[in-house]
């Protein structure tokens, strides 16, 4: 099965929620409206590094229409949240940090009133030191950004000699690699609606990919129970990781709580670039030796990320790039060091591939640069390497075992993108005498879930109604990426269900289990595990109530099916609506687990992986030094689909992403502050930069053992797609880019040196 925007089939199904998005008519969180709600806004630190001497409200206080101002004073419980480390504070009180540093809020009749209020509170600062190098915090003559130190977390890995082995090898190259500050840019902005209940209780609608994680950190800021706080977190126009922490939640319901009318909180773009979350830029240093047959014999890393004022998941980030430097290649001699590094700059955060995009660049680019040396074929290089089904994972740990590394890699090499550029020149396909094309390809093992050592639950619950529908509840998000209508397809398939049977309940902390944070390419394994466990009881006890209603049945092998209880070889025997009636309760069966994670005990070390190789057709300008990717052709070997259309899409969308990440999108700070304050500026990607092919060949083998189902692909299609479209620009243009995003001057100033495309299947 090759999927691409022309496919078709069965299991291609009209997507539950795709009306109301293409129609305007999804109300989305922050569309919510409320009688006599107020309008919530924010003020923020004018300087990136400065303490605080005096704040003061009175002139805001007193702006008729303005219902409340509130500061750090104002805070009942813990003035501080974040995932992993609560150190960033709701307000401020004696020092900022950046310049999306809290000092107050606002809550007035219009946003007009608020703007105005917000205009009128006065802060003293004292100027501090700015710190925006990562390596120049790292100094020990620096000023600590916080009393722990200036870095948030340092990793290690060594096994072997490298040092030594680096003396044997007949080719080593060393290299710097820099990586861009990326926004996330999704289509809705960080906003919600607080409402303060007439029971007490506090319900929040604001988008997040973690519903009970948001209610624990508000519980601890409002210090009030968690169960007085009701977080309805779907649908939302867009996360990708940046809406993975909080970010207006504190100051909606702080405000909703002080004036105890409903507040909507709604950044603009320009407070969403100036306050939210980026990816991690780093900095990343490699020397890797190979023998002469092109074996890797050793590997030295350096990284150095700058993860902003706060922590927020910073560890984590360098801790996956830590694993994914080595990649799926066998690697005998190995040492990484890194550092995730406090700066006066953003914060930077958690963001679709989640340290794997910077990491695999990085690493892909010296597989390329060992080839040149070896003049063998780069796509062999990496097959000479390639961990085998039985291997460990990149840190020495069990993994579950495929043979998705090979799978991907035959896969990509009989792909048309690769059997047209092995055959034809560099410059095939010319339009015009400045417009050279080259084809360059790569590939990635990422980790899915969130590793040995972080709480990674999973659950989720089946009931027949007692309004006869099958109603599925999971305690995840749909931002976008197609969860429901995955769910749905899903339920069809392993139940026999119709989606007339079918009620979908997420994003209700409320009603939802506990089933983990919808991240870490996770949420679709989840889903599909629970469903098998809970498949088998669930199945029973409702053909167990249809035998009590009607004791003749008992004598008949039954099943569900479209519409209610089917005769196994004959018709429909009883609907769901007809048996509901005779039922005094829901029939309701929970399952509860945890995700799958390697025994081996190293924090954040993963168990599953999928595999993906990617191969890309590009077109450089001579005379603007501009580049487009033209074509793209994806292996991905990611177990079962369980949605065509979803999973085309996450491939699709996530490699638009990385288009943005290789060629145009950096949020350039410079004295503590965005240069890019819009999106006016800022390149984003659009249709018009996406109108070459897209083919994706799911590779759905699984070994016989294998019990864990479809993994999850919703970051695959963005991790490897900047190392093929440098390695395709060396084809075009001989140049060998080290820098994120590329910059068309440089790689229009200098004179080019078409490379010839070496056969794949060459010896050295």
């Amino acid at each position: 099965m090759l999927l691409n925007k022309e496919s078709s089939g069965s299991r291609w199904r009209t997507r539950p929620d795709g009306e109301g998005k293409v129609s305007g008519k999804l109300q989305y969180l922050t569309d919510m409206r409320a009688e006599g709600m107020l309008i919530g806004r924010v003020l923020r630190s004018e300087q990136a590094h400065a303490r605080i001497l005096s704040i003061r409200i009175e002139k805001a206080v007193e702006v008729p229409g303005v219902h409340a101002v509130i500061t750090h004073e104002d805070v009942p419980g813990l003035n501080g949240f974040g995932i992993a480390l609560p150190h960033q504070p709701v307000f401020c009180s004696d020092r900022v940090r950046y310049t999306g540093d809290a000092i107050a809020a606002v809550a007035a009749e219009t946003d007009e009133i608020a703007e105005y209020a917000l205009s009128l509170i006065e802060v003293d600062y004292e100027l501090l030191p700015l710190l925006e190098n990562p390596e120049e915090a790292m100094k020990k003559d620096a000023i600590l950004l916080h009393a722990e130190g200036n870095v948030l977390h340092h990793t290690e890995y060594r096994k072997g000699e490298p040092e030594t082995v680096f003396t044997d090898c007949c080719h080593v190259v060393e290299e710097t690699y820099y990586t861009p500050r990326q926004m996330h840019t999704y289509m809705e902005t960080e906003g919600g609606l607080f409402i303060p209940e007439d029971n007490g209780r506090l319900t929040v609608y604001s988008a997040t990919q973690h519903g009970l994680m948001d209610r624990l950190q508000l519980s601890r800021i409002l210090a009030i129970p968690q169960e007085d706080i009701r977080v309805i977190s779907s649908p939302i126009g867009g996360s990708f990781g940046g809406k993975d922490e909080l970010n207006v939640q504190p100051y909606g319901a702080l405000l909703a709580l002080r004036t105890l009318r409903p507040v909507r909180l709604h950044n603009s773009r320009a407070e969403s670039v100036r306050a939210g979350l980026k990816r991690h830029p780093m900095k990343i240093t490699m020397k890797t030796g190979c023998d002469p047959e092109g074996i890797i014999r050793a590997h030295q890393v350096r990284i150095i990320s700058d993860t902003g004022a706060y922590a927020t998941l910073g560890a984590e980030v360098l801790n996956f790039a830590t694993e994914h430097v080595m990649g799926p290649y066998i690697i005998d001699h190995v040492d990484v060091k890194g550092f995730a590094v406090y700066t006066n700059n953003g914060v930077s955060g958690e963001f679709r591939g989640f340290g794997g995009n910077q990491a695999i660049f990085a690493l892909e680019g010296q597989i390329d640069r060992l080839a040149e040396r070896l003049q063998i074929d780069p796509w062999e290089m990496r097959r000479r390497n390639l961990r085998k089904y039985g291997d460990l994972g990149p840190l020495g740990q069990e993994i579950a075992q495929t043979d998705g590394a090979f799978q991907v890699w035959e896969a990509l090499a009989g792909s048309p993108l690769m059997t047209e550029a092995a055959s034809t020149d560099s410059d095939s396909g010319v339009v015009e005498p400045w417009i050279v094309t080259g084809t360059g390809a790569a590939i990635a093992m990422h980790g899915a879930g969130l590793g040995y050592g972080i709480p990674d639950p999973a659950g989720g619950r089946l009931s027949l109604t007692l309004e006869g529908k099958i109603e599925a509840v999971f305690g995840y998000e749909e931002f976008g990426q197609g969860l429901i209508a995955t769910m749905e397809q899903m339920l069809i398939e392993q139940f026999g269900l119709a989606a007339e049977d079918l009620s979908i309940v997420i994003g209700d902390t409320d009603v939802v289990p506990d089933s983990g944070s919808s991240t870490a390419s996770r949420s679709t394994s989840m889903m599909w595990m629970a469903l098998k466990r809970l498949r088998p009881d669930f199945t029973a006890r409702v053909l167990q109530a249809a035998a009590m209603i009607k004791p003749e049945l008992d004598n008949y092998e039954m099943k569900l099916g479209p519409g209610g209880i089917w005769l196994k070889d004959g018709g429909l025997l009883l609907t769901y609506k007809d048996l509901a009636q005779h039922i005094s309760e829901p029939i309701v069966c929970n399952t509860k687990f945890t995700y799958p994670t390697t025994p081996f005990k190293r924090v954040g070390a993963h168990f599953l992986y999928t595999y993906s190789a990617i191969a890309v057709r590009v077109e450089v300008n001579l005379l603007t030094g501009r580049v487009r990717v033209l074509d793209q052709y994806h292996a991905v070997a990611a177990g079962p689909v369980a949605n065509p259309q979803g999973y085309l899409g996450q491939i699709e969308g996530g490699s638009s992403m990385a288009v943005g990440f290789t060629l145009s999108e950096d949020a350039v700070m410079s004295g503590g502050s965005y240069v890019t304050k819009n999106l006016d500026t800022y390149l984003v990607p659009t249709i018009a930069d996406m109108n070459g092919s897209i083919q994706v060949q799911p590779i759905e083998d699984l070994p016989d053992h294998d019990t864990y189902g479809p993994r999850g692909i919703g970051e695959v299609g963005s991790v490897n797609l900047a190392p093929a479209v440098v390695s395709a620009i060396f084809q075009a243009v001989g140049k060998r880019v080290t820098k994120l995003p590329i910059d068309p001057e440089w790689l229009q100033s200098t004179p080019f040196i078409p490379q010839k495309v070496v056969n794949i299947h060459a010896e050295p």
